[in-house]
């Protein structure tokens, strides 16, 4: 049986900041040749930001064309894979969500809004704004001059504010919500994706918050435009498909994976959801 591997933030290659941040170009990750990547997910947030270049970036089953000034954003659990074309240039960063959150609250905030998308297409100058401020974080990576990882945290924020600006206005939608309601959808996506095994109901998940079914649903309603139900859902039946087209289990493997132990039950629920029955939904994508 085959499961989808984790990768991890090796903590030999930056030992003074724990394993919890790198930056790289991405001309020292290619070595002179392609970049293939199969299928896995990282326990980490996952930002690649290509200058130029060519290629492919399925991100949970969405296939995106790498083009020049792209920059790709992957939170924890998202499941990928990648085809790099040789000469290809830019960055890659990595860092775990304590690194970032650590510096200050509005981190966390622009954060939240960018990564309800995982791919942003940038303008030739926008892009060069980022590229100095990268380029600058790469030389305090490497420097390693007193006090680099604060400088490190500030770049990455500047970087999250950057990026913000560029697609505010063209993808990302206006957000009404206070920054409190922005905390508590980020604490809401984080229980979501590590608990929608045991938890699946809306009840389940405003206790943990401390918050009513009420206030929960304006919040997602206002900065997602969906309710708690449609989020919980969505999450169970992307895990559904990632397992399906990733590993080799079986349906009813799959369906006790997820925390249902009606298999029957668990096809019903996701042919409502998609259309397909598990077993079709495999054969058809392969």
């Amino acid at each position: 049986m085959r499961n989808i591997p984790i990768r991890h933030i090796s903590e030999q290659i930056e030992p003074e900041l724990l394993g919890s941040f790198t930056i790289r170009e991405i001309t020292s990750l290619l070595s002179d040749k392609d970049m293939v990547q199969e299928v896995h997910r990282h326990d980490f947030y996952y930002i690649l930001i290509v200058k130029n270049g060519k290629g492919h970036h399925e991100i949970d089953f969405i296939n995106y064309e790498i083009k020049n000034h792209t920059v790709f954003i992957m939170r924890p659990g998202q499941v990928h894979s990648l085809s790099l074309k040789e000469g290809s240039t830019g960055f890659l960063i990595q860092f775990k969500t304590d690194f970032l959150y650590s510096h200050n609250s509005a981190s966390q905030n622009h954060l939240t809004k960018l990564i309800q998308y995982n791919s942003y297409n940038l303008k030739e100058e926008g892009f060069d704004k980022i590229e100095t401020i990268l380029l600058e974080a790469l030389k305090e990576y490497t420097c390693k001059l007193k006090g680099y990882q604060e400088v490190l945290k500030a770049s990455l924020s500047i970087f999250l504010i950057e990026l913000l600006r560029q697609r505010q206005d063209e993808v990302i939608p206006v957000v009404r919500g206070s920054v409190y309601g922005q905390e508590k959808l980020e604490q809401f996506l984080e229980l979501v994706e590590k608990n929608s095994i045991t938890h699946k109901q809306i009840s389940q998940y405003t206790g943990l918050l401390n918050l009513s079914s009420y206030q929960l649903s304006a919040i997602t309603k206002t900065l997602l435009d969906k309710t708690p139900s449609e989020i919980i859902n969505q999450h169970i039946i992307l895990e559904a498909k990632r397992q399906l087209l990733a590993t080799s289990r079986q349906v009813s493997q799959i369906a006790y994976h997820l925390g249902y132990d009606d298999a029957s039950y668990f096809a019903r629920f996701f042919k409502k959801h998609t259309g397909l029955s598990p077993e079709s939904f495999r054969q058809n994508s392969k």
